[in-house]
């Protein structure tokens, strides 16, 4: 198996990239690197180790975000992850939320670079998959470039030559996830200051990145580019991807053609009984600023939740952006 390309890749975003969003979001771009929903150890060891590991096979390139900070507990979900399929194991050592700390997950881990470079040791030693570590560029007080870099030279020592660096530090104490992801400015320098002090490392940069401009942009000083919720809510951006970052020379898909694509997938979810709501709640930003975009997205907000939501409902929503 190849090394999947971080050159342009999608974030894990909680409650967001399930199995649904993902084979969605293929249809818009064959080649962007897609991460799952963060999956903790305790979950998937003691869990339904089924449901948290299942994807469509057409979502790869495709990595499995784990959350946890034991070692042969990692090393095990690492285990699991590969059997699966996954082509690479991300370790979250970015996430800010108060529930994901209290269980030593997360943001919290960057005070602890010891540990976390024990954690990607064993990870690396129980697959053959590529293991990389997502983080922010600093935490509360441990706030400067020095202790980033020093962060990062234990990591790598450990084997870990990718990190997603997401250009904000993480305040754990009085800021909710969400403001973490708006208060914190930006410092996209930093990021660049490390890909430069550490050039035989591949790092990605995350955060407010707005579009294919500023990704390309991106990528004049770092290896790769990270969009989260602007991908989520405005999804056609991606587009264009494939050409502009992969060199593809076929054709940009028209969004009513990704939805006919995507009918098949969705016909057959619902048969094996799984709700049209949790599908569709994903595509409500494909026809933003157009022409009949509003009332498609009503159309579906209002229709999709209700007990007897089918295909039809999909296929209506289609014809309103079709008038």
């Amino acid at each position: 198996m190849s090394t999947p390309s971080h050159i342009f890749c999608i974030a894990p975003m909680m409650d967001w990239t399930d199995r649904h969003c993902r084979y969605f979001l293929r249809l818009l771009s064959k080649h962007a690197m897609l991460y799952t929903e963060m999956v903790t150890t305790g979950a998937l060891i003691h869990g339904d180790k089924e449901r948290f590991l299942k994807f469509n096979p057409e979502e790869q390139p495709l990595a499995i975000q784990l959350g946890g900070s034991n070692p042969a507990e990692l090393a095990e979900c690492c285990k699991l992850a590969e059997d699966a399929g996954y082509q690479e194991v991300n370790l979250n050592v970015g996430c800010p939320s108060d529930r994901v700390q209290n269980g030593k997950i997360g943001a919290c881990l960057m005070a602890e670079p010891e540990l976390v470079a024990e954690c990607v040791a064993a990870m690396k030693s129980s697959v053959s998959i590529p293991v990389t570590v997502k983080s922010r560029i600093g935490i509360d007080e441990m706030d400067s470039y020095d202790e980033l870099a020093d962060f990062i030279s234990k990591v790598s020592s450990a084997g870990c030559s990718s990190f997603i660096l997401h250009a904000r530090i993480a305040i754990l104490k009085g800021l909710s996830p969400k403001q973490n992801r708006e208060v914190p400015p930006l410092n996209y320098q930093r990021v660049y200051d490390i890909k430069q002090n550490f050039p035989d490392l591949e790092i990605i940069i995350n955060g407010g990145i707005k579009n294919l401009a500023e990704a390309h942009e991106h990528i004049k000083y770092v290896d790769g580019v990270m969009l989260g919720r602007e991908a989520y809510q405005h999804p056609y951006i991606l587009s264009s991807v494939d050409q502009e970052f992969f060199n593809e020379q076929a054709q940009i898909p028209e969004r009513l053609n990704i939805l006919n694509h995507f009918l098949p997938y969705v016909a057959e979810e619902l048969k094996q009984g799984t709700a049209l709501r949790h599908i569709t709640r994903h595509i409500l930003g494909l026809f933003q600023s157009q022409p009949g975009g509003k009332k498609y997205r009503r159309y579906l907000s209002e229709n999709a939740y209700k007990p007897s939501a089918d295909l039809r409902v999909l296929e209506h929503a289609m014809q309103i952006v079709q008038r």
